[in-house]
């Protein structure tokens, strides 16, 4: 099988001219492997990015990249590659290699080997790294805001805070214009030490300290980027943020802005679920 994909997103980049290494089915659709890519695939284990779009082209045709998934298939040989879902081994496997499939509605025939330039869209782009970027802040700031429910020790977060934020988290979703993210206040929690008591009252002003640590946040203009320790799809990659609060990295495969400015204004609501038990955080930017 080919050696694992190549990746530049995390350095930013939107464009390459690569070889097409082989193409696979995915659904009724076709999937294309190239050596190397700019294009930032959707991870299956935890979708909170969406895919890059954009255009593969090669021979003359450029074709829309519908999706972008995540490839694994035993270095040996033995099995035609997985995706997504399908895949049934961890990250860190190594007796697999990883690939970031473009995914494609036309058969693009017989390609394998072919010179390709692939383009990703850069609007596209820069609003999920936007949007990424704030969902990492906010979280922050939540724990930021939420410091003072817990009674027991916990693991802290970059800055020094009980995280809440990844302790609880279930699920969470980005797009260009900000993110969702839902918690899960339940007895596993509360064994660790977190209380909600009075915290649908005191919502209000939660929401208001987290809008006040993003205002300044966003107002330093603080440097942002992605560490990675190495070029392929399965590096770890790491998010890192130089803010005045301290100097923030956390494990992220994501795609990112390059300053704390460029999300914009940020307004942050929670709510709870009827009976309690989660805890919605919605973050909506505007453009700077």
């Amino acid at each position: 099988m080919p050696e694992n994909t190549l990746v530049t997103f995390p350095a930013g980049e939107l464009t390459a001219e690569t070889t097409i290494r082989l193409t696979v089915p995915v659904g009724d659709r076709h999937g294309i492997v190239c050596a190397t890519t700019p294009f930032h695939p959707i991870d299956h284990t935890w979708p909170d990015q969406p895919a890059d779009q954009g255009t593969l082209t090669v021979g003359g045709q450029a074709l829309a990249v519908e999706d972008c998934v995540i490839g694994a298939a035993p270095r040996d040989g033995s099995a035609p590659i997985s995706t997504g879902d399908d895949i049934e081994v961890r990250r860190d496997d190594p007796d697999w290699n990883w690939y970031v499939v473009h995914v494609v509605a036309a058969d693009p025939g017989a390609v394998t080997g072919e010179r390709a330039g692939l383009e990703v869209d850069p609007v596209w782009r820069h609003g999920l790294s936007a949007g990424h970027t704030m969902c990492e802040l906010v979280g922050l700031a939540l724990n930021r805001e939420l410091a003072g429910r817990w009674t027991k020790p916990v693991k802290d977060d970059a800055l020094g805070h009980p995280d809440f934020d990844k302790l609880a988290i279930t699920r969470s979703r980005i797009q260009p214009t900000g993110s969702v993210d839902h918690y899960r206040l339940g007895k596993s929690l509360r064994r660790k030490g977190f209380s909600a008591d009075r915290l649908a009252t005191e919502l209000p002003e939660l929401e208001a300290g987290i809008n006040a640590v993003m205002e300044r946040w966003v107002a330093e203009d603080a440097t942002v980027g992605v560490e990675t320790e190495g070029p392929g799809v399965d590096a770890m990659r790491t998010f890192y943020c130089e803010l005045s609060d301290g100097a923030v990295r956390v494990p992220c495969g994501g795609t990112h802005v390059t300053r704390t400015g460029e999300i914009g204004f940020t307004q942050v609501s929670l709510s709870l679920s009827d009976d309690g038990s989660e805890l919605r955080m919605e973050a909506a930017r505007q453009l700077p």
